[in-house]
Formats: C-alpha cells, sequence, structure tokens
C-alpha cells in the first residue's frame, strides 16, 4: 500500500483506479486546502530548482491560480496588483543585480 497525503491533482485518483488500485481519499476545507497548496506549491519550486523544466514552472502557476481563487481574487485583480508593482518597482526585464548599498 502507497501512502500519499497530500493534495494532488483532480484526476490523480481515476488514475490509480485505471491501474487498479483503490484511492483512498478526503475533501479537505479551506483552512487545510490553503495550507496544502502551500506546501505544494514549496513542492513544486524545489521540483523546479532541481530540474528548470517549463513542466514545473506550469505547475507552480496551477497551484497559484488555486491559491488565488481559494482566496476569492479574480485574476483579473492579481494581474492589476502585479502591474501596479510593475509600475512602482519595475520587473525584472533588465537583470539588475544589486551587490550593495553605500
Amino acid at each position: 500500500m502507497k501512502v500519499y497525503n497530500k493534495l494532488v491533482r483532480d484526476k490523480i485518483p481515476d488514475i490509480i483506479k485505471k491501474d487498479n488500485g483503490e484511492p483512498i481519499t478526503r475533501i479537505l476545507n479551506d483552512e487545510e486546502y490553503l495550507l496544502e497548496l502551500n506546501k505544494k506549491l514549496k513542492e513544486e519550486l524545489d521540483e523546479y530548482l532541481e530540474e528548470g523544466s517549463i513542466e514545473e514552472l506550469a505547475d507552480m502557476a496551477e497551484v497559484m491560480r488555486a491559491i488565488i481563487e481559494l482566496k476569492k481574487i479574480t485574476f483579473e485583480d492579481f494581474e492589476e496588483v502585479r502591474l501596479i508593482k510593475v509600475k512602482k518597482r519595475g520587473a525584472f526585464k533588465e537583470r539588475i543585480f544589486l551587490e550593495r548599498e553605500d
């Protein structure tokens, strides 16, 4: 018996069933869901840092979308906050590395 104890994508239980497994699942409440999404975001970040793949970036984006939705923030509002920060402080396009401030 495999033990996972982690948040998985919606179709994973069906995939396990298709492979003749018997998934034991439960639905998380909002507090548990946010906690597990945060764990998943860190997991995906660690995997991205190890592999550097676009798939891991896509996984991070999916987790971020779920967090945004859970917090009842529209993607448009999220994008507006991002753009305000870009206007005020800039983006990262110029690759500036701050070594120190005298």
